[in-house]
């Protein structure tokens, strides 16, 4: 079994002094790659730095709606050329977070907006944070038009017409924890309904530690726990999870295996 964590921190404080056991016991749970998510300058730069360390790690840079307001022209332009670099294979994370509107809606909106465009001119799918900001989200999304580029719904914690209304704009729909957690019904008939093809899993990591974890520390060894709960609601085997979740994390990142 081969399982590729689409969406995790590893360059977050709490695990990085301790990434290469991280990494180490994810091997032994059967996760084997796992792309690294920015969210600022510093952790921009923490995930190339580690997707550079190990081969089979990669790189997500971005501004998170929580940082919007750190995106000046100089972010811009670090941004941009972090986008050249090989070992980056998306932008993110991105989007609208309206829980606790640390930042100005009109912000976040603007910041949101100006990636996708980066996203389309370098030609990389985007990673998209959205919590409580579903309709703002997918309109964004819609009117930007991001079916040439794709992108992935990260840890996605909706209803099934949800997910239907995102992959029709083209977008893949990534499972988190949330999904093995007994009381989140819908997102367990999402993942049940979401195309074979366009579904991904990750962890989040450190956070949204999944059942048998739940409330504990994360870890990108536990997306085999997703992965685990998917195949129960699809009453398939994990190894089909697995690899077809693997493929299609490969496929969206642009990434050959030799």
């Amino acid at each position: 079994m081969q399982i590729f964590d689409s969406h995790t921190h590893l360059n977050d404080d709490i695990l990085l002094p301790d990434a290469k056991q991280y990494i180490e016991h994810a091997r032994k749970l059967g996760v084997v790659k796992m792309a690294i998510v920015g969210s600022d300058r510093k952790l921009n730069r923490l995930a190339i730095e580690l997707a550079h360390q190990y081969d089979n790690l990669y790189a997500i840079v971005g501004f998170h709606p929580e940082s919007a307001n750190e995106f000046d022209d100089a972010a811009a332009k670090e941004l941009k050329a972090q986008l050249a670099d090989p070992k980056v294979v998306a932008i993110g994370e991105i989007g609208l977070d309206y829980h606790q509107n640390v930042v100005k809606q009109k912000v976040q909106h603007h910041v949101f907006k100006r990636q996708i465009e980066m996203a389309k001119a370098a030609g990389l799918p985007i990673s998209v944070h959205n919590r409580d900001a579903f309709e703002d989200t997918y309109d964004i999304l819609k009117a930007a038009d991001v079916s040439s580029i794709h992108g992935i719904i990260h840890s996605f914690n909706g209803d099934p017409e949800w997910a239907h209304k995102f992959l029709n704009l083209g977008m893949y729909v990534s499972f988190s924890g949330v999904a093995s957690f007994k009381k989140t019904k819908e997102v367990h008939a999402a993942a049940k309904e979401t195309p074979l093809d366009r579904i991904l899993v990750e962890t989040d990591a450190p956070y949204l530690a999944p059942e048998p974890y739940r409330g504990k520390q994360n870890e990108p060894g536990y997306t085999l726990y997703t992965v685990e709960a998917i195949a129960r609601y699809r009453d398939t085997t994990p190894d089909v999870i697995a690899d077809a979740t693997y493929q299609n994390t490969l496929r969206i990142f642009g990434i050959e295996e030799s």
